[in-house]
């Protein structure tokens, strides 16, 4: 009986020597993203803005620039600013879509956002299905032009008649000559009378502009013109 307690005294030494008893010694586990600390909270410097996330967000692609920055990749150089955030070097008003489609999946882009800088910044951060998701939205987009009728944008300016030579020839960005109006007003200038005229110049329609109901009502505003001008 001695020798069979001493034999089991001499084991448990033996296992609290070797750290397999003991709690601390025991790493805390992995969770599906990689992160022992999951949901632990992070703020990163993107281009002066500040951005606040989780852990648990920016692990959502294993593959991707994030999930190494939160993995503290050696291989990956990443600097902090004063206030422990990660600094990252990149446009803050693209990151706000690929934020948020981390967190919910969903690729949301506001108007006056282009696709293609949220398809750029997808690359950068090697998120392969945000990638993916912007490129399939850029070719719905793009069909969806071929596909629209050609629409045009009217602008009517005063001019008189010394200066319908100059604005003419000045005239840029696309816009066209369409009409000229004489309104039948004239005034003295100097020694001379100087008729005024209603100049129509059109451009055609860039459907990635917010300019629906100001197209319309410009259109109106030259038919309305046009009919007047053909009275005199």
């Amino acid at each position: 009986v001695s020798i069979s307690t001493n034999m089991a005294a001499s084991e448990s030494c033996e296992k609290k020597v070797n750290g397999s008893d003991s709690p601390k010694s025991q790493k805390p586990p992995l969770n599906r993203e990689g992160s022992s600390e999951k949901g632990k909270w992070v703020k990163l410097n993107v281009g002066g803005t500040y951005f606040l996330t989780t852990t648990t967000t920016l692990c959502r692609e294993p593959d991707s620039f994030l999930f190494r920055l939160c993995q503290e990749d050696p291989d990956l150089h990443s600097d902090k600013d004063e206030q422990g955030a990660y600094l990252i070097d990149r446009d803050p008003t693209y990151f706000g879509p690929v934020l948020n489609y981390l967190r919910h999946g969903k690729l949301v882009i506001n108007k006056d956002l282009a696709e293609e800088g949220v398809l750029e910044e997808a690359e950068f951060y090697n998120i392969r299905s945000l990638i993916k998701a912007c490129k399939d939205r850029i070719r719905e987009r793009d069909v969806r032009r071929s596909q629209a009728p050609v629409k045009y944008v009217y602008r009517v300016l005063q001019c008189h008649e010394d200066e319908l030579t100059q604005m003419v020839s000045t005239m840029s960005d696309g816009w066209k000559f369409e009409q000229l109006i004489n309104i039948g007003s004239s005034y003295n200038y100097g020694n001379e009378d100087q008729a005024e005229f209603l100049c129509v110049v059109s451009r055609e329609y860039d459907n990635t502009l917010n300019g629906v109901v100001e197209t319309q009502t410009d259109t109106e505003k030259v038919k309305e013109l046009r009919e007047r001008g053909s009275r005199m």
